[in-house]
């Protein structure tokens, strides 16, 4: 077999391959196995999104059957956290928001907006010791949260500015998330 033929046959195997795992029932479970790989180094993006938030209007239902609306926690200081049960940045980071919600809960809003299906997290909450306030959406995620990438996270003042957007697994129970969180319960 000659060289051109070694690389040519080489790419058609690499193309066949992809499509057999991106048309098949596989495709979920090369996925959940991907992020897990990819999250044993995880580099979380910070960044200052200063935008505000001018329409309030999002629906979401809660884990335990009650629903809210956005519009409800106007005027409040929220935390955001987009996340799934088969993502491995996600639940590595989840011991890290539960502390954060332990010790702010009186004071933040913490909305977990889980991008799974609600078996799978009932099943995933069960499990563990958490105590979140889980939910799902019941619309289209508003653009100013909208990030193909989960985990993602916002933290939105008082004044619906969005102070913090952050993308990977990240430790949330750190000085500079608290900080942040106490100015913007101050102000």
């Amino acid at each position: 077999m000659s060289i051109k033929r070694f690389f040519i046959a080489g790419f058609i195997g690499i193309v066949l391959l992809t499509i057999i795992l991106l048309f098949s029932p596989l495709k979920f479970y090369v996925q959940k196995y991907t992020n897990r790989l990819l999250s044993l180094n995880p580099t979380p993006v910070i960044e200052r999104v200063d935008q505000k938030l001018i329409e309030y209007s999002w629906k979401l239902n809660k884990l335990d059957g009650t629903t809210a609306d956005l519009e409800d926690f106007k005027g409040e200081v929220i935390l955001i956290n987009f996340w799934a049960t088969w993502c491995g940045p996600c639940i590595k980071e989840l011991p890290s928001l539960q502390q954060l919600h332990s010790s702010y809960n009186e004071k933040v809003v913490f909305l977990f907006v889980a991008k799974d299906k609600e078996k799978n997290v009932q099943n995933f909450i069960n499990k563990r010791d958490y105590d979140l306030p889980i939910y799902f959406e019941s619309g289209l995620t508003p653009k100013l949260f909208y990030h193909p990438t989960i985990p993602s996270t916002f933290i939105i003042g008082k004044d619906g500015v969005i102070e913090m957007a952050k993308t990977g697994a990240y430790n949330w129970n750190d000085e500079l998330v608290r900080d942040l969180l106490d100015n913007l319960i101050a102000q």
